[in-house]
């Protein structure tokens, strides 16, 4: 097992949110990309819906390659801030631009479009890839105590929907507002409207940087084989593939579910003017069950509270389900409800990928944390591309038509994918949770025997000190 040094010294509040400021600059971004890029393809630059859906698969296929390889070069990073931390100063600004560029709508031909979608969305995920895959690699270096893990990932995605808020509230407003009203210049509108949205972004990625530090070192001596080496390890580890398995079905559910609320609400709920105020309402609650997260890990095994967030997923999406059309209050109630547990979930499973890195460190590995995460992250794109490929295919096949009136074939589809999609997603996470074993009190004797053997070893190397150093016998 590789040696970790941490720095004594207890996490503060401020570093907590100071971290979790750093997912509310990737969710400014990331949110609107999966609440509003499909329709904003659709129905504002003008591409078809299968279009889009293919590429939403092929761009994250990509991520295949570019994950593993920033995990592996995150982990060799060296620098006076550390391995993690100068990714997010440097790549702060490109993430921002790109996130602009991507939602800009140059006049060319169908195919020209189609290519300058491809282009610019794929570089924005590559920057997304080489700042966020240092950042979640952060949150298991600043403490390796398992409860403080869970409180920071609780304040991380409290903070995330923050920012998710911030998007989904503001998003179509500012858009109207830029565009000169909603029969104005909506690309316009769209434009202006990530230019300020990604400047709070950069913003938010910089306090990141200077409010955190890097508690868990890994030891001066530690070996570094490759990266393919560290990848292989890595997938030999049972307990984070199950995590993966979780996070692939989780993100799956996000993607489909995130894409197609807006053409739930403009079209089977037929108010278009309520779009923001419904996403935002799920981020709200979002945010409470993020931060109920943290005083719940105080006195339960996430593990098992894991498993009945995981029920209330499977509820009150089934419930969404069979909301009439005409029940505009049920349908805020039961998609905010479905949201408060789901991000209940989505912390536990982050504060699950040290864990696992930790369980693996045990058992004759490395603590390659960037790599976990890079795979993890891979994982997510992995999902987040097979469900926007999904909800685009599956549009066009229940016969969905941008900006008409939908059949009512088309507006089954829309409920299906809105509702019956999470619940299939939730009720696989419930089988492979199953198979996990990393729980609290799992996690507590791994890390009890760490520091015994961190002490023995320490003992030793005393031990050869001293026997060097004794004068020889006359």
């Amino acid at each position: 097992m590789s040696a970790a040094v941490q720095t004594a010294g207890p996490l503060t509040v401020r570093e907590k949110i100071g971290y979790g400021l750093g997912d509310t600059a990737s969710n400014i971004v990331f949110q609107v990309v999966i609440n509003f890029m499909m329709i904003f393809y659709t129905d504002v630059f003008g591409i078809s819906a299968a279009a889009v859906g293919t590429l939403m698969l092929a761009v994250r296929l990509f991520d295949a390659v570019t994950d593993p390889l920033m995990g592996g070069l995150a982990d060799r990073t060296r620098s006076r801030w550390g391995r993690y931390r100068p990714w997010l100063l440097f790549a702060a600004i490109p993430y921002g631009a790109l996130a602009v560029l991507a939602f800009t709508t140059p006049d060319l031909s169908e195919n020209g479009k189609l290519v300058y979608a491809y282009v610019t969305y794929a570089a924005l995920m590559t920057v997304y890839t080489i700042i966020n895959i240092p950042y979640s690699a952060l949150g298991g270096v600043i403490t390796d105590d398992p409860r403080e893990r869970a409180s920071v990932q609780s304040y991380r995605f409290a903070m995330a929907m923050v920012g998710g808020a911030i998007v989904t509230a503001l998003t179509m407003p500012l858009v109207h507002y830029f565009a000169g009203g909603v029969d104005g210049d909506i690309a316009w509108g769209y434009q202006m409207t990530l230019g300020l949205l990604s400047t709070v972004a950069v913003i938010c990625f910089m306090v990141c940087f200077w409010t955190t530090r890097e508690r868990v070192q890994e030891a001066p001596n530690a070996e570094k084989k490759s990266i393919a080496a560290d990848l292989f390890q890595l997938l030999g580890n049972r307990q984070w593939l199950i995590i993966a398995g979780v996070a692939f079905f989780l993100l799956v559910l996000v993607a489909v579910r995130s894409a197609v609320t807006p053409y739930y609400v403009k079209y089977f709920l037929g108010r278009e003017d309520l779009v923001s105020q419904f996403i935002t309402a799920g981020m709200l609650a979002a945010v409470a069950g993020a931060l109920l997260t943290n005083v719940l890990t105080k006195y339960m095994c996430k593990v098992r509270l894991f498993q009945l967030a995981n029920v209330g997923v499977i509820v009150f999406h089934l419930l969404l389900y069979f909301v009439p059309a005409n029940q505009l209050v049920l349908a805020f109630a039961a998609f905010m409800l479905a949201n408060f547990c789901q991000m209940i979930v989505v912390p536990l499973m982050f504060s699950m990928v040290p864990d696992a890195v930790d369980y693996g460190a045990r058992h004759g590995g490395k603590k390659n944390m960037a790599m976990a995460f890079s795979a993890h992250l891979l994982v997510i794109k992995l999902g987040l591309a097979v469900g926007g490929a999904m909800t685009g295919w599956l549009l066009a096949y229940y016969g969905y038509v941008a900006n008409e009136e939908q059949t009512a074939e088309a507006l089954a589809g829309i409920v299906v994918l809105v509702a019956l999609m999470p619940v299939l997603c939730a009720v696989a996470n419930a089988i492979i949770m199953k198979f996990y074993r990393l729980t609290s009190a799992e996690m507590r004797a791994i890390h009890r025997a760490a520091d015994e053997a961190a002490d023995t070893n320490t003992q030793q190397r005393s031990a050869a000190v001293q026997g060097d150093g004794a004068p020889a016998a006359s």
